[in-house]
């Protein structure tokens, strides 16, 4: 079985953990930087996973494409040149798709705000969107990375969806991809079906059927990967002004997690960038994953075979189910305080 198909779980702590003994922002990637592109519906997690970014050296970040999903388009992209410009960061950033390929649009205001920051207001950006499309600015930054492009998405799957239909050769142009969606186990828009996915089940079944290799870092791990209220007040007490906005920004995610009953709010769209950048303190599986787009009350379902008897054929991808939280805790706590240095 070769590398990128072993089974890999998490090590157990024999010592206390130190994240600035660990560094693994420097050590991933042979100290090569991986040519990175992220595709995002820039909501609060998506947020802070746009701060991570600034602060991950191991990446070769090379542009940013925006889609519709956890508020409208002109939203999510007005949200990423504000969170950018928090950043200090000049990528470009590259308008996509302002509704799914099929079904009927959906939102989630109640989770993000009505703006998409938690209502709260960053400064008006300076620049402006790249004229050109998504899925064309992804299929030329893959033809120039010559299949080295890992591309991370945690928005609905709509860009990619439209690149894969209209560039028949970009799956191997393509490294691999990095989604923020499904679930092995079931769903949270409906009870089988996560949000991202269930915004646009065809373009998510376009993605898993296209023959790239797709690492799944569904609700089975982000779930887990959470900062409780008083966790949140000491991200807020780094200082910084990058600081300060991701503590205040998830505030109405928190009241509306702890509505339901959850510990703390999930930080879904910043696991999956980090599991991009270090997989080590995450388990993960092989697995044939596909999308339900037909099914009544499954219809958005990833449908795996990681907990079956029956293993399909073709296991290229790849199942994320469990995070060490205390580590990836010290690890976005770190990322985030190089910021106020």
């Amino acid at each position: 079985m070769s590398h990128e198909l072993e089974k890999r779980k998490i090590p157990p702590s024999g010592v206390p953990y130190r994240v600035e003994e660990d560094s693994f922002y420097d050590k991933c990637f042979d100290g090569h930087p991986l040519p990175v592109w992220f595709d995002c519906d820039t909501g609060v997690d998506d947020a802070i996973a746009l701060l991570l970014l600034r602060q991950l050296p191991c990446f070769r970040l090379l542009g940013i494409s925006t889609v519709a999903g956890n508020v409208v388009l002109d939203k999510t992209s007005y949200n990423t040149l504000c969170v950018l410009e928090l950043a200090g960061s000049d990528l470009p950033v590259y308008r996509g798709a302002d509704r799914p390929l099929i079904r009927d649009q959906i939102t989630a205001p109640e989770v993000h705000g009505m703006n998409g920051l938690g209502d709260v207001i960053l400064p008006a950006p300076s620049r402006q969107l790249e004229k050109e499309e998504a899925w064309d600015a992804i299929y030329q930054a893959a033809r120039a990375c010559k299949g080295g492009l890992v591309l991370i998405a945690v928005g609905p799957l709509t860009n990619l969806g439209l690149a894969l239909a209209k560039y028949r050769d970009l799956p191997r142009l393509l490294k691999r991809v990095v989604i923020m969606g499904g679930g092995a186990r079931g769903g949270n828009t409906t009870p089988a079906a996560e949000f991202n996915i269930f915004a646009d089940p065809e373009a998510a079944e376009i993605l898993f059927s296209s023959g790239v290799p797709v690492t799944m870092c569904g609700l089975d791990m982000t779930m887990k990967a959470y900062l409780t209220s008083e966790e949140l007040e000491e991200l807020g007490g780094l200082g910084s002004p990058q600081a300060k906005f991701a503590r205040d920004c998830l505030q109405n995610t928190l009241r509306y997690s702890r509505s339901l009953g959850q510990p703390g709010v999930a930080l879904h769209d910043p696991a999956a960038v980090l599991f991009a950048a270090d997989d080590s303190i995450f388990e993960s599986y092989p697995a044939w994953v596909r999308v339900e787009t037909r099914g009544e009350r499954s219809y958005g379902k990833t449908v795996t075979d990681l907990f079956s008897d029956k293993e399909m054929p073709g296991r290229s991808h790849r199942v994320v189910i469990d995070v060490d939280r205390d580590k990836f805790k010290a690890r976005l706590f770190e990322l985030m305080g190089r910021y106020g240095k």
